[in-house]
């Protein structure tokens, strides 16, 4: 009873530990089921592209489907895109701001500030115009290229914002890989994650605003607060060398005193041999 009861325990924890891993797949997964992708998946051509393009995108990763930005019912063929279940389609391209807005509230508020939302009547550039359409990627600072900025402007710009942005972009891409290497020592890190989340929120809305001083003055801000963070994460470092050290010096003295030990043993068989 006792044998089933840990091997129980041990296949539930295994499970437990393996869904942060699987839950992207998982996601995509229930993604998938709705009749929108059923529906267009077994398309040819512009209707059956979008779901490929879709597939990978960080949309899919997070189970993100169709509905979610053109709305309808995902479970029922003949009312999927029936305005009467919220179907919207695709809008124009002056309306894409308010509709990928709808989720990206903050983006959105700095966009129409800057000079591409400004322009926007005039045909400037929106969301799809640097992210794609259904193919979205995770945000980086790799969006701002010369490839992609100069198809509107010259680089020059665009450049000056990329340099100004570069190191709180290897500050946060850094201390994502210290939190994981923590947690998987079995440090709870969800307090520090979760002020990176936010820092990094807050600075990919600067890339939206286009305007290179105050990303300047505001990138110092994020900064700050990403420091905060360091500091707790050298100091969890700290403590760990330490225990290390301590761990060390006991293993030692343990490993010296089973030596002795063993000496005093055979000193003391040696004489006890000699007596006899």
């Amino acid at each position: 009873m006792t044998k089933y009861f840990h091997l129980t325990i041990r296949s539930l924890l295994s499970a437990l530990l393996a869904v942060p891993v699987l839950w992207p797949a998982i996601a995509q997964a229930q993604a998938q089921e709705t009749v929108c992708i059923q529906c267009h998946g077994g398309q040819p051509g512009r209707l059956g592209e979008p779901i490929g393009q879709w597939q990978g995108s960080i949309h899919a990763q997070n189970g993100i489907s169709c509905h979610g930005c053109h709305g309808g019912d995902p479970t029922d063929f003949a009312m999927a895109m029936s305005p009467e279940r919220g179907f919207i389609g695709v809008p124009d391209e002056a309306e894409i701001p308010e509709f990928c807005g709808r989720c990206h509230v903050g983006v959105k508020e700095d966009y129409l500030q800057s000079a591409h939302g400004q322009a926007l009547d005039a045909g400037g550039p929106q969301c799809v115009t640097c992210h794609g359409n259904h193919a979205v990627q995770k945000t980086t600072i790799d969006l701002i290229n010369a490839e992609d900025c100069s198809r509107c402007h010259e680089y020059g710009r665009a450049e000056r914002i990329k340099s100004a942005l570069a190191e709180t972009d290897r500050m946060i891409s850094g201390l994502e890989t210290e939190l994981a290497q923590l947690h998987r020592t079995g440090i709870a890190t969800k307090p520090l994650q979760d002020q990176i989340f936010a820092a990094r929120n807050k600075f990919h809305r600067l890339f939206h605003s286009v305007d290179v001083e105050k990303i300047q003055q505001e990138t110092a801000g994020v900064q700050a607060e990403l420091g905060k963070v360091e500091e707790r994460v050298a100091a969890y470092h700290a403590d760990f060398s330490q225990r290390r050290l301590w761990g060390g010096g006991v293993t030692l003295a343990l490993v010296l005193m089973g030596v002795l030990f063993m000496l005093l043993r055979k000193t003391y068989h040696d004489e006890e041999q000699e007596h006899r």
